[in-house]
């Protein structure tokens, strides 16, 4: 049973994963009843009435006859689910509790439908396709919502960065540390921290979970072929997220207003907007399969393009012809926490914003791939000329226009290249072996064939 202290205390949190506020008894009981149903398919979680959605203690009138209405309506999930229900005086003012266990024979059902519980919202379950998934998954267990057995509270969580949660959730002294983890879920019913607790508070988080990090890559030219930056993001989520975007601003071309009023800083413009990265790496974070040991999150740049990776396809419970309209969370925990932090807003509007982001600067629309590997590219501005140019003193005259005329026509035969350089076809062999000597060219097939560029750069001191 929760005191008036722990009451403010969550309330003071806000709404989020495990808890859900409304100001007075709706005329139809049963909205009620659809959260706690939601709660008890998830990891549990508390509804407060007489508490709007500002974070201020109102008060509640229940009497008799509206506590029988949710009683009954609670009744009428199945199978049968155990809440407490209880009204708490807090500063005078009247607050009903309806505390609701994770339930233990998911998954439950009112009126015939399944309610979830996705980061700060519930969702219903309209599709049979849905209904089979969760009927699937129901057994299972969230990976963020696990207990992580060898973590301990006392040597793995470091106070800095639970001060750095506060205050980026603007929960700066509200409550102890001890509460807060209480409020939020963080520590499993077997009193274990949560795998979720650990990669998101822990001082060394992939002493645990090896591969829960971010690899970072820089590729010369369009392909994997030649590698010239190499480095492994380490750290809590959010620390990883903060080193991914300051590494990816050092690789991009950033350009600032020439001046600034009123000492404000610089503005910046990345030539790939920051807002479509933020984006991508969050919703990397939050919904990457972490059961997956064997794969990380790779954000990996090329002359042409970044592409952002994370384990785990498309959601089975998200219809491909509803991707970017809506979607589900693998991990409802961590994404409540950076819902907390503002970083997202509702699951499923990440994709929308970041089509819009690139729509605005008039950049090539996001292309995204959702079999196996979740992966995200964002086409950069590429300027053939300007890297021609880098070659210039490496490559004579004729076999860069050997290279132009390939890269505006890959399928152009030798001949018509001999009448636009000039060449016999001897001296357009020998021109092309060095070509292909620099690893700038190849051939595919051979009749009908196409010609490949390698948009590599030249390397340093040749």
């Amino acid at each position: 049973m929760l005191n008036p202290t722990q009451i403010k205390s969550i309330v003071s949190a806000g709404e989020g994963y495990n808890a859900e506020f409304k100001v007075s008894i709706p005329s139809n009981v049963k909205g009620i009843t659809e959260e706690v149903c939601a709660f008890a398919n998830a990891s549990g979680g508390v509804v407060l009435i007489g508490v709007d959605d500002t974070n201020n203690i109102k008060g509640a009138t229940i009497d008799n006859s509206k506590r029988s209405a949710i009683q009954n309506s609670i009744n009428e999930i199945s199978p049968a689910l155990r809440c407490e229900f209880y009204i708490v005086e807090v500063d005078g003012l009247n607050v009903a509790v309806i505390e609701v266990p994770s339930g233990q024979n998911k998954p439950y059902v009112l009126s015939g439908a399944i309610y979830v519980r996705q980061g700060p919202n519930s969702q219903k379950l309209t599709t049979v396709e849905e209904m089979r998934d969760f009927f699937q998954q129901a057994s299972k267990i969230y990976f963020d919502d696990a207990s992580c057995m060898e973590a301990n509270i006392d040597t793995t969580i470091s106070k800095e960065n639970i001060d750095t949660f506060r205050f980026e959730a603007g929960l700066v002294n509200v409550t102890s540390d001890e509460q807060l983890f209480t409020n939020l879920k963080l520590i499993s019913n077997d009193n274990h921290l949560k795998n979720g607790t650990v990669l998101f508070f822990g001082s060394n988080p992939e002493q645990f979970f090896e591969k829960a990090v971010i690899r970072c890559v820089v590729f010369d030219g369009l392909d994997k072929r030649y590698i010239i930056d190499d480095k492994v993001m380490t750290g809590t989520l959010y620390q990883q997220y903060q080193k991914s975007m300051v590494w990816l601003k050092s690789k991009l071309n950033v350009r600032y207003e020439i001046e600034s009023e009123g000492g404000k800083p610089r503005k910046e413009f990345w030539e790939i907007p920051e807002t479509a990265f933020k984006e991508t790496i969050i919703n990397s974070l939050a919904h990457r399969d972490y059961y997956d040991k064997g794969a990380r999150i790779t954000i990996e740049v090329f002359d042409d393009r970044v592409e952002i990776s994370n384990p785990g396809g498309l959601i089975s419970a998200v219809p491909r012809n509803e991707f970017g309209k809506r979607s589900a969370s693998r991990n409802p925990l961590i994404f409540g926490l950076f819902e907390r932090m503002r970083l997202v807003e509702q699951i499923g509007s990440g994709i929308t914003r970041i089509r819009d982001v690139m729509k605005d600067e008039g950049l090539t629309p996001p292309e995204f791939s959702i079999d196996g590997m979740f992966t995200v590219t964002l086409r950069r501005p590429f300027d053939f000329n300007k890297w021609v140019n880098k070659w210039v003193n490496n490559l004579s005259e004729k076999q860069i226009q050997i290279l132009t005329a390939i890269h505006h026509n890959p399928n152009i035969k030798k001949s018509v290249l001999q009448k636009l350089v000039g060449f016999s076809a001897t001296a357009i062999d020998n021109n092309i072996d060095v070509l292909k000597g620099e690893g700038l060219l190849e051939r595919e097939g051979t009749k009908g064939g196409v010609w490949i560029i390698h948009y590599i750069n030249p390397k340093v001191g040749e």
